[in-house]
């Protein structure tokens, strides 16, 4: 997605319409969540540790990896 397209979501969710602003809202978050995995993905890739990962989210590094660490992708690393 591209980031035009986020602001448009953003512009809908700040609109008039509830609704309409929650499913901008819940079609935000999955494109943010879509982008954190491949975030994720490309820090390992390139010899992230999870603890750095988990720092940048705020999150404890169990969280993270529980989340992505089980996926497949990171096996063998860390």
């Amino acid at each position: 997605m591209e980031i035009d397209q986020l602001v448009l979501l953003a512009r809908e969710a700040k609109g008039e319409d509830p609704v309409a602003g929650l499913a901008a809202a819940a079609e935000m978050r999955r494109e943010m969540e879509r982008l954190e995995a491949v975030l994720v993905r490309r820090a390992r890739t390139q010899g992230r540790t999870w603890a750095d990962i988990a720092a940048a989210l705020g999150i404890s590094k169990q969280a993270v990896h529980k989340k992505y660490g089980g996926r497949g992708l990171f096996r063998n690393q860390d």
